[in-house]
């Protein structure tokens, strides 16, 4: 029996959801699982697509395109400089697109009738940071959530669910051991602090810069197997 290959579809945007985005196209009508893929800073949402090439047709793939547009096909979720003393964000529009996240999810759940036990958020850089804001704030939207080459933002303290609410999620960390504009002590924080939380969580290190390498995907495609 042959298979139709996936396409990318057109950009969606209606009143009914909080974002613009596209959906990975499948010939399955009714998928029981979704991932959605968040791009970085200064990125659109169809960055990730070949990234999700081999993840299984009955999986829901969302690509999310960020609410502030910087330049011609260039999108964020929170505007960052990046400083001798570290990244600086404009706080506001990080908790903005956190709260957004978190209705959208909740809109194409409701919308294809996909369980929050069979829902994964992930993403690339500042689209990492949003996943961890997302699952560590509100675990009860998704089963799990993977930083590639992100960080988790000190600001999300004040918004973290206790342990007993984190204790059905789980996470992956991968990142380049020579990244310089994420630099490798941010994956230690994070590994830390999901520890201190409980999170049942996954890390890993490459021999890359700022990216996502062949293995990095490998990897997070086979804790994706395992959580959703």
């Amino acid at each position: 029996m042959s298979h139709q290959l996936p396409s990318l579809s057109s950009l969606h945007q209606s009143a009914e959801f909080s974002l613009a985005f596209r959906i990975r196209q499948t010939e399955i009508n009714n998928p029981k699982k979704c991932l959605f893929l968040l791009h970085g800073v200064g990125g659109a949402e169809s960055n990730l697509y070949d990234f999700s090439s081999d993840i299984d047709h009955d999986t829901l793939v969302i690509y999310p395109r960020g609410p502030l547009q910087l330049g011609i096909e260039q999108f964020a979720w929170f505007r960052v400089a990046f400083t001798e003393q570290g990244p600086r964000i404009v706080e506001a529009e990080a908790e903005q697109s956190r709260r957004t996240l978190i209705e959208f999810v909740s809109q194409i759940q409701n919308a294809y009738q996909i369980v929050p036990e069979h829902t994964v958020i992930a993403g690339f850089s500042q689209g990492g940071i949003l996943s961890a804001s997302v699952g560590l704030s509100a675990p009860e939207s998704v089963a799990g959530f993977a930083v590639l080459s992100g960080r988790i933002l000190p600001e999300l303290q004040a918004h973290l669910a206790n342990k007993s609410r984190l204790s059905t999620i789980q996470a992956f960390l991968g990142h380049g051991e020579y990244d310089t504009k994420l630099p490798v002590v941010w994956l230690h924080r994070a590994d830390q602090l999901l520890s201190e939380l409980d999170v049942a969580h996954q890390t890993h290190l490459y021999p890359i810069e700022h990216g996502i390498s062949p293995e990095m995907q490998t990897d997070f495609m086979k804790w994706l197997a395992g959580v959703a």
